[in-house]
This record gives structure tokens, C-alpha cells and sequence, in this order.
């Protein structure tokens, strides 16, 4: 990383203001100059819109609001709407997830051309996530493990490990040495690498496999290299049932992989047309 540097942490989003809110004063107490932040609004309420732009002014970074209207999931479409107005790096979360004291500090100072950074979240349990709030969100994961991990060994939670930060280099390369897929809710590139694949598919109109799975096996064909960033860039999820998987998007997938083509004709090039 140099520090010339300047990001946009890309924060899809829905409707949960109040938890958007913690997600950005989180990204606010961690603010250091480098990033803006970029809302992907996939079609919020009017009131949601309305307490959004009264929160531009309240935050260190510049604060810009892209919306589209509620015509059912697409994600992809207003994600790829958030890339043509972000700085030279993305950094992809969404509003549920609260990113941890070093999430945008870690992603920089490991970004590479022709790298995808690929991070991990560490899903609470119901009963600890309704205790985030706007006291310093951005250290909950430390200040709670005791709770955390209690909750943890009842089986309440997942993938808990993942909100410890490990900063010595030999035992994060270690940690980091399987290839993994992306996640769509923590994962960062260049801009002009995810440009070489055209964004994303608008084509997946449903949660899972359009936004990150999609997404990684083209920028593979394309050259781009997958990184883990596992133990770093720190997030934690919020707890919520899980939204519905499609079909449709598990048959799209398999005739995308069939094609083996990286660049999709659905995506920002046609936007811009």
C-alpha cells in the first residue's frame, strides 16, 4: 500500500437505519483519511432516505447515498452503481455487519493490484447482538469475547474465531495458507481490477452466490489473484435469519462457469450506455 491510497468502503444496504448508524459511527472512530464511505441503497423507505441525508454532516468522511427504487433484490445492480462513484479502492460490507477498530487499516495496508482481499465475519449470537449500540461499536468484539465465546460454547453463534485479530505475520500466513471463497460482506480489489470483469452480474436477483461467488471465479479468469486477509479486517454480524437462496441464481452460476467468460455484459459497462 502506498499512501497515496484513497479508498471507498462500499456499505450495502437495506432499510436497518439504526443499525447503519453503529456500522458508521464504527467507520467514523476509525477514520484516518483515507476512505469515503458509499451507501448502496437497494430501494430503502422514503423516511430511511430522509434520515440518511440528515446524517451526511455527522461523520469525518464524506458520506454519499446512492439509491434505486424497491423493485424486489438487487443488490448487484446498486452495488455496481456504488463502484462508477468510489475512489481507486473498493472495500465491499454490508449494513450488518460492524466493521472492528483496524477493518479499513487492514485492508490497505495489504492491498495489491491484481489481488482480491478476502476477509472473514464472525456471526454473534441473538442474545449479544442486541447489545450493539453506538458506544465505540468498533471495539464491541474485544470488550464482549467473555460473553461471546460463553454463548459460543452453547452453540449459539458461528465462526467466532474469526473477530480475533492476529498481527504476527507467521502465524497469519499459517492461518491464511487454504484458498477460500469470497465473501460478498468483506472483501476489497482495485477498482480497475473488478472494471476488467465489468461488476457484477445484474442478472442474480436473489442473496448468495451473484454477489461473491459470481464475482471471485470471473475475476480469476481475468487474472486477479485471491488473497486471504483471515484474523484481520475484523467484522462482526449481526444476528438475523437467513434470507432466502434461489435456484435461479445456482443455475446462472453454472452457466456462467460454463461459459468461462470473466467479462459479463450485464454489469457497469451497460449502465454507463
Amino acid at each position: 500500500m502506498t499512501e497515496k491510497i484513497q479508498a471507498s468502503v462500499i456499505v450495502a444496504f437495506y432499510n436497518k437505519i439504526e443499525l447503519l448508524k453503529i456500522v458508521l459511527s464504527a467507520l467514523n472512530n476509525q477514520y484516518d483519511g483515507s476512505f469515503n464511505v458509499v451507501i448502496a441503497d437497494d430501494g430503502s423507505r422514503s423516511d430511511v432516505v430522509n434520515e440518511i441525508s440528515s446524517l451526511k454532516t455527522s461523520y469525518k468522511f464524506e458520506l454519499i447515498h446512492l439509491w434505486q427504487a424497491d423493485n424486489g433484490f438487487r443488490k448487484n445492480k446498486i452495488l455496481n452503481q456504488a463502484v462508477l462513484h468510489s475512489n481507486e479502492y473498493l472495500i465491499f460490507t454490508d449494513g450488518d455487519c460492524i466493521p472492528q477498530r483496524n477493518f479499513v487499516l487492514d485492508h490497505l495496508i495489504n492491498a495489491q493490484e491484481g489481488y482480491c482481499l478476502n476477509g472473514r465475519r464472525a456471526d454473534l449470537s441473538e442474545t449479544v447482538s442486541k447489545k450493539i449500540n453506538l458506544e465505540k461499536p468498533e471495539t464491541f468484539f474485544k470488550r464482549h469475547i467473555k460473553e461471546i465465546l460463553i454463548e459460543y460454547m452453547f452453540g449459539r453463534g458461528k465462526n467466532i474465531e474469526k473477530g480475533f485479530r492476529i498481527n504476527i505475520s507467521k502465524i497469519s500466513d499459517y492461518l491464511n495458507r487454504k484458498e477460500k471463497g469470497i465473501v460478498g460482506c468483506n472483501f476489497s480489489l482495485f477498482r480497475n481490477d473488478i472494471l476488467k470483469i465489468n461488476g457484477f452480474d445484474e442478472r442474480y436477483e436473489a442473496a448468495g452466490t451473484g454477489e461473491d461467488s459470481d464475482v471471485e471465479f470471473r475475476l480469476r479468469l481475468a487474472g486477479v489473484r485471491i488473497k486471504n486477509i483471515f484474523f484481520k479486517a475484523n467484522q462482526i454480524h449481526i444476528y438475523h435469519k437467513e434470507l432466502p437462496r434461489s435456484p435461479d441464481n445456482d443455475n446462472l452460476f453454472s452457466a456462467v462457469k460454463e461459459s468461462e467468460k470473466s467479462y459479463t455484459p450485464f454489469g457497469i459497462k451497460r449502465q454507463e450506455d
